[in-house]
């Protein structure tokens, strides 16, 4: 389905964004995964070796833009420049409004909400020339209901809900789609360490009374980065057993 279309996954080395990389691999793309560390990026590599997917992986903070601007030119050199983005890389500073440092709040903006201004603007050219391009930006169930302890996240995600729609209008024109996915709770090793009362809890808000599997989520992303999907921009596709209906 993406023969011979680079595709940049940011934060690949696991959950998600690994689950991402690996299914547009298989399905032919030269992937380009991102990690924060070496050992990340190694992970990303080995992977893709054991899978015979095409690609490689760099160590990149999202938030540095000269970093991002380093490996752009070096995907233009030894690959080609990446005409579908996967904005996956993201983090958590939890804590209440009340007790929330400004570092907390700065930090998970910045990362989540302004690095994919960034990372969006630098891969614009390639994709206008081509006139094809697919962004997919992951958000979460959290950005449209909110979730206590979690305002920078929950804004962060949010602003990149009104993000998306506001470029879908703008790159419209040039067969470039902009969408969402909004994730809820998600099988990964941070919902693994959850109590059995903790999960419990959870599940009482989900209707399929399940959380779901990061190949679920990879599957929604591989739909919207499709020839299928040409026609669907600016929209938020919601993959949360329920738990939110649009």
């Amino acid at each position: 389905m993406f023969q011979d279309k680079t595709v940049l996954v940011t934060g690949a080395s696991r959950g998600i964004g690994c689950a991402i990389a690996t299914q547009l691999g298989k399905q032919g793309a030269i992937v380009i995964g991102t990690a924060t560390t070496s050992d990340g990026a190694q992970k990303i590599i080995d992977l893709f070796r054991q899978e015979g997917i095409q690609g490689t992986a760099y160590v990149m903070d999202v938030c540095d833009q000269q970093r991002v601007g380093e490996i752009l030119s070096t995907l233009q050199q030894t690959f080609s420049p990446p005409l579908i983005l996967i904005n996956n890389a993201g983090i958590t500073a939890d804590n209440i409004v009340l007790r929330m440092k400004a570092e907390q709040w700065n930090r998970v903006i910045q990362t989540n909400l302004s690095a994919v201004f960034h990372l969006t603007k630098a891969c614009l050219k390639p994709m206008v020339k081509a006139r094809w391009g697919r962004i997919i930006n992951m958000t979460s169930v959290v950005g449209v209901i909110g979730n206590m302890g979690q305002g920078n996240y929950a804004a962060a995600k949010a602003g990149l809900i009104g993000f998306s729609k506001s470029i879908a209008q703008e790159l419209a024109g040039y067969g470039i789609t902009i969408n969402c996915v909004a994730p809820g709770f998600i099988e990964t090793d941070m919902t693994q360490s959850l109590s059995e009362k903790q999960q419990e809890t959870i599940f009482a808000k989900i209707p399929m009374r399940r959380m779901g599997r990061p190949q679920e989520i990879a599957s929604a992303v591989a739909f919207l980065a499709s020839d299928q999907a040409a026609y669907i921009t600016g929209e938020t596709l919601h993959v949360n057993g329920g738990m939110y209906m649009a």
